[in-house]
């Protein structure tokens, strides 16, 4: 049996959006859980983000491969190219949820629930959709 016999037919482009925002939903509250604790206990607003980012991002990825991509190796290749990608989405969403949080005048520890919680949505939006576009089409191409 050859490898493309294995792996799962490739999902359409709606499909994967769907598999992709729920995949998205369970490693947000991952990242979100986390951010939030850290910032309970006064932690450095920029180093929760990128704790909560980097364990979001790998159960993402992780789901997202077998789930949404339909690959069930990751090969070299693939994990080169993750390391990219998260690496400069991580740069992208710790940058912004800082940005927001300078936008709206709050402080870096303690920023409080409302300053917190928008400068993680903001900065996981765009980080989110950086993701899907270049996981679907760089990473997971067929």
């Amino acid at each position: 049996m050859t490898e493309t016999d294995e792996r799962p037919a490739r999902l359409g482009l709606k499909a994967q959006i769907v598999r992709f925002v729920a995949i998205g939903a369970v490693a947000a509250g991952v990242d979100l859980g986390v951010y939030a604790a850290l910032l309970a206990l006064d932690v450095w607003a920029p180093l929760a983000k990128a704790v909560s980012f980097i364990l979001g991002t790998t159960t993402a990825y992780l789901l997202n491969r077998r789930f949404t991509f339909a690959s069930s190796s990751g090969g070299a290749g693939k994990f080169l190219g993750f390391v990219l990608l998260y690496g400069s989405t991580f740069a992208v969403n710790v940058g912004v949820a800082a940005l927001v949080l300078h936008v709206m005048d709050a402080p870096s520890i303690n920023p409080g629930v409302l300053a917190g919680f928008l400068s993680w949505f903001i900065a996981q939006a765009c980080a989110t959709t950086i993701n899907f576009v270049v996981m679907r089409t760089v990473i997971f191409r067929d």
